[in-house]
């Protein structure tokens, strides 16, 4: 119980100054999400997001094997719902994702190589608050099986190669051209250039 109770403080404790620190920006910077969150505010946020995780959640494994029919299935997954944010690639450097706050992150680094599957299939499935990531799941425990299939592509991200790249692309949502131009309009005014002359065309 002891233990129990340091756990709390401690991400209360960090929860209450991530919050200071935010509040702190506000008065410093607005609420624009354009600037990158600091390093203290991202291992802040890390920290919290750890604790908060239950704790037998952290600690599930996988209960489905990695096999390639569901390492292509979780590619297929990535790529209609996840790679929109976070790139085929899951580096984070797209549109929506680098212009988030905080940013999509690097799912290729070590911090996300360093959370366990338990976590990563919680985060997936209840998404995070405070951010842009949505929660996938549902309560019928029998539909976690594509989330776990996530997982097991998350770790395969770090060595994806450049055939399972272009495989991705093809499963990539469809724009309209209405849709890809206004991304497009979209990245030019995020660039500062003038899009008021192309808007009254549309």
């Amino acid at each position: 119980m002891k233990t129990l109770g340091r756990l709390v403080v401690t991400a209360l404790a960090t929860m209450g100054l991530a919050s200071l620190l935010y509040v702190a920006s506000f008065f410093v910077q607005g609420i624009s999400a354009r600037p990158a969150p600091t390093p203290l505010e991202t291992r802040l946020a890390r920290t919290a997001r750890h604790y908060l995780i239950p704790t037998r959640a952290r600690a599930t494994s996988n209960p489905v094997a990695a096999t390639p029919e569901v390492l292509a299935a979780g590619m297929a997954h990535f790529a209609d719902h996840c790679a929109a944010c976070h790139g085929n690639d899951g580096r984070g450097s797209t549109t929506y994702g680098s212009r988030m706050f905080p940013r999509a992150p690097d799912m290729t680094s070590e911090a996300t190589d360093s959370l366990s599957d338990g976590e990563l299939h919680w985060i997936i499935e209840h998404g995070v608050r405070l951010t842009g990531m949505p929660g996938f799941g549902d309560d019928d425990p029998s539909n976690d099986a594509e989330s776990w299939h996530l997982v097991h592509f998350v770790r395969r991200l770090p060595a994806i190669t450049p055939e399972e790249l272009a495989t991705m692309e093809r499963l990539n949502p469809t724009l309209s051209r209405a849709a890809v131009e206004r991304e497009r309009e979209i990245e030019a005014f995020l660039a500062g250039d003038d899009v008021s002359g192309e808007a009254h065309h549309h």
